[in-house]
């Protein structure tokens, strides 16, 4: 068993794709369809990439995706990174861990900050305490909320049964109303459709409160690369044929992410969001047989409605004292960290 550390994707050796289609059924966020694309649209001039693995008998049993400079390193991720963790097959994870702490530690890594990470995460939880043996010191922070349902083997018509009686009133009370006074239709894009989508998606994006979509490239990359292996699911509801709402969802193993929900302004009386939702909720629940619905980040009120649970999300922070710092030392470098 070897520690080897990798500076670009196209490095790493084939075996890792096993682990890669592992963790994607803990997160899409975690597959290397999301990593690669995030490289190949964020990455600046200047920045380094830290792929730390350790291989046992030529495979890859665990991948660390880091960035950072000057023995400060930190979680390869996005603002749009709703989950980050360390990819680790369940066999001999003790022996491959003492492996990876030793190998950063070689580097050398003097702080590792890592988010956003479940409060649950197991092996995160024992690279944490392997480091900690070996001289580094933990702090944990809070960082976001994040809602999500377990489906248990539900319907979708007894989902929405549990749903709050206003939220399933307003969708069958304006959905009647847009049936009334318009022409309205719903369409969904998968596959190799999902680049003539994004066209509408920008459309009703552009027309809605949040007006300017920050990472364009980013979002249109994430949604036709994820779109190869079938994971996305972009929904556009157009009134008298004009884009009033989008929404892009990814699904991956049996998992639902919510991704980006946008609706025109104008149409706001209608609640096209609301009833696209509603949609796209149908689709994963009944159609793709999902287990899981994740709202992603943010703890907004409207997501209690459509939501059952809510976790917490964490950033880690590991540092490695030099032996003359002081404890005020210590909490002067993870302050800078935390900036």
């Amino acid at each position: 068993m070897k520690f080897e550390r990798y500076r670009h994707w196209n490095q790493l050796p084939p075996s890792v794709d096993s682990l890669f289609n592992l963790a994607g059924n803990e997160s899409m966020f975690l597959t290397r369809e999301w990593f690669e694309t995030l490289y190949a649209k964020t990455f600046k001039e200047g920045q380094s990439l830290l792929l730390a693995s350790v291989q046992d008998k030529g495979n890859v049993v665990a991948l660390l995706p880091l960035t950072g400079a000057d023995e400060r390193w930190q979680s390869f991720n996005h603002r749009y990174t709703a989950l980050y963790s360390l990819l680790v097959v369940e066999e001999n994870q003790a022996e491959i861990l003492s492996c990876l702490a030793k190998g950063l530690s070689q580097i050398p890594v003097h702080s590792l900050q890592l988010n956003p990470v479940a409060e649950d995460d197991s092996n995160l939880l024992h690279l944490q305490q392997v480091m900690e043996s070996s001289g580094y010191e933990f702090h944990r922070h809070f960082f976001f909320y994040n809602w999500f349902h377990r489906t248990r083997g539900q319907s979708f018509d007894q989902y929405m049964a549990e749903r709050p009686t206003q939220l399933r009133n307003t969708i069958a009370r304006k959905r009647r109303k847009l049936e009334r006074e318009h022409e309205f239709d719903i369409r969904l894009f998968k596959g190799d459709e999902v680049q003539r989508g994004l066209l509408d998606y920008h459309a009703a994006y552009s027309a809605s409160w949040k007006a300017y979509e920050q990472y364009v490239e980013l979002l249109d990359a994430v949604a036709i690369n994820l779109s190869k292996p079938d994971w996305t699911r972009l929904a556009v509801l157009t009134i008298d044929g004009k884009a009033a709402a989008a929404q892009l969802w990814f699904v991956v193993g049996v998992k639902a992410s919510i991704f980006r929900l946008a609706y025109d302004e104008a149409w706001k009386r209608y609640s096209p969001g609301s009833i696209l939702t509603a949609y796209l909720m149908q689709y994963v629940i009944d159609i793709d047989k999902v287990e899981e619905i994740d709202f992603l980040t943010g703890n907004e009120a409207y997501k209690q409605d459509w939501m059952s649970e809510r976790r917490q999300r964490w950033r880690l922070v590991l540092v490695k004292p030099q032996k003359t710092q002081t404890k005020n030392i210590f909490r002067s470098a993870i302050n800078i960290i935390l900036r």
